[in-house]
């Protein structure tokens, strides 16, 4: 006898099969995401910590190595049977020396002279041998004293004496020259303040107090505060500038045990070569809003939102960050190998044009040229290959993420080729902004949110000492002497790009 295990299901039942099997389809799609992402923020955490920090994309062409060539075998010939004697010969002209640097012409010389011992009578100096080694001596802490003699003026009945010379700090005893010092050894070598103190006591067997330098530097920045104020609408005066942000932290009563996480908000005008920080409390659109909310001009950022309400701005057009959606591919490689190396090549095409443009030194109207006449097919070419490609992929996934980034901000990346004078990228505000992750490392945090402020004043005095290959140490020391009795509507001379060293 058989049995028949088939058995009939009512349509409710059907229906509650279709749904589990929906509900687990999607359960298993949203799963597929996670491990995606987790791979991703894995292959991330790995080259942060084990990897090569440069992205440099070297494209391969796997063809290449799939090649067949239909060549007949070679029928190889009997070797030749050759008998050579070699005569082995030292050659001291061929042999290579390590080629050592001149010393810097530059460096200040003392002769010493080392005369034989027991010179014979009647021996003739023909010539000299002359050694030249560096010597170093660390910097020595010296007093100046300044006196200033009196007069008595008996017709008058009056005493007379000279004037002292204005000092940046009335009454003290820090001249230009020590404070340059310490400000350079902080934010320019990122030596923590009780370092440069523990320095000054083993080299000079001089002790000073923690609160007496750091009362130095802030009354160094109340000094010169007009004269940031004249950087920051430099900045502002130029119609093309780029924007950016990094975090500080920040000790804070409000938080006890830990520290608030502040933000350095960074703005660059390229062809000024000014650089300004200023310290907001948060990431907020605030920040920008604030400090723009007079400029016309065009700004080029990230994709950040804070800056999305400059889009209706009449006064303001937006640019983007190529470097930005580059890296977006980048990371996306172990994610879609296909997908974002086409991506990172179409990049590596439009970085090519910008190279040619430098290494020609094309004008602006010379490099707008340029680009229309050769970026412009790429960038259309690579925008519709962005629509085909973002219905092909989980949008969550990293390279969903990149086509998606890209494509949001389209509008802005393809911007600069409409002028000359802008830049393909952000980059060089990114090289500003390092300092201060070098500082983050060794002083760790700043002490309250006015000593935020005062970093990020000096930081754009440094910054723009860095771009203009101004020696930061002898234009603050320069500063710090005549800024107390210079003429405040001629303060834009004393900014650093204005120094001639």
């Amino acid at each position: 006898m058989e049995i028949s295990l088939e058995r009939h299901i009512t349509f409710a039942e059907f229906q509650l099969l279709e749904i589990e099997y929906n509900k687990l389809k999607n359960e298993n799609i949203e799963l597929k995401i996670r491990l995606a992402s987790m791979e991703h923020e894995l292959s991330n955490l790995k080259r942060m910590i084990f990897g090569a920090k440069s992205e440099r994309f070297v494209p391969q062409d796997e063809a290449q190595t799939a090649l067949e060539f239909n060549i007949p075998p070679i029928t190889p010939e009997p070797p030749l049977t050759e008998t050579v004697i070699v005569t082995k010969t030292i050659n001291k002209a061929n042999k290579k020396k390590a080629i050592r640097q001149p010393i810097p012409a530059h460096l200040p010389r003392i002769d010493v002279v080392i005369e034989p011992e027991n010179i014979p009578i009647g021996a003739k100096k023909i010539g000299e041998n002359i050694t030249e080694v560096m010597e170093f001596k660390p910097g020595k802490l010296f007093v100046i004293r300044y006196i200033r003699p009196k007069y008595l003026l008996p017709e008058e009945e009056k005493i007379i004496t000279a004037e002292l010379p204005s000092f940046p700090i009335p009454k003290g005893n820090a001249a230009p020259s020590l404070l340059s010092h310490i400000f350079v050894s902080k934010y320019v070598d990122h030596l923590p303040i009780y370092r440069t103190i523990q320095i000054f006591k083993r080299t000079e067997d001089v002790i000073f107090s923690e609160s007496t330098v750091n009362g130095w530097i802030s009354d160094c920045c109340t000094l010169m505060e007009p004269l940031y104020e004249v950087l920051k609408n430099t900045v502002l005066k130029s119609d093309y500038i780029q924007a950016d942000e990094t975090t500080i932290p920040v000790q804070t009563s409000e938080k006890k045990g830990s520290t608030h996480t502040g933000y350095l908000w960074v703005y660059h005008s390229p062809h000024s070569k000014v650089v300004c920080f200023e310290y907001q409390k948060s990431r907020a659109k605030t920040g920008p809003d604030e400090f723009l909310k007079n400029y016309e001009g065009t700004l080029q950022t990230d994709g950040y939102a804070a800056y999305n309400s400059f889009e209706n701005n009449s006064s303001v057009t937006l640019l983007a960050c190529m470097a930005h959606a580059r890296r977006k591919f980048e990371h996306a490689l172990d994610n879609n190998k296909p997908l974002a190396s086409y991506a990172l090549s179409e990049f590596q095409k439009l970085y090519e044009i910008e190279r040619q443009a430098r290494e020609n030194n094309l004008s602006f109207d010379e490099i707008k040229i340029l680009r229309q006449g050769k970026s412009v097919p790429i960038l259309n070419s690579f925008e519709t290959w962005l629509q085909v490609n973002s219905t092909k992929v989980l949008p969550k996934s990293p390279i969903g993420q990149a086509i998606s980034y890209t494509q949001n901000l389209w509008k802005r990346l393809i911007r600069y080729v409409d002028d000359g004078k802008y830049l393909i990228d952000n980059n060089l505000i990114e090289n500003s902004i390092r300092p201060v992750a070098l500082g983050r490392k060794n002083y760790l945090f700043a002490g309250s949110h006015q000593a935020a402020s005062r970093t990020a004043m000096i930081y754009s005095f440094f910054g723009t000492c860095k771009i203009n290959n101004i020696n930061p140490y002898n234009w603050l020391k320069y500063v710090l002497t005549v800024i107390s009795d210079w003429k405040a509507n001629k303060l834009s001379e004393l900014l650093p790009q204005n120094f001639k060293q």
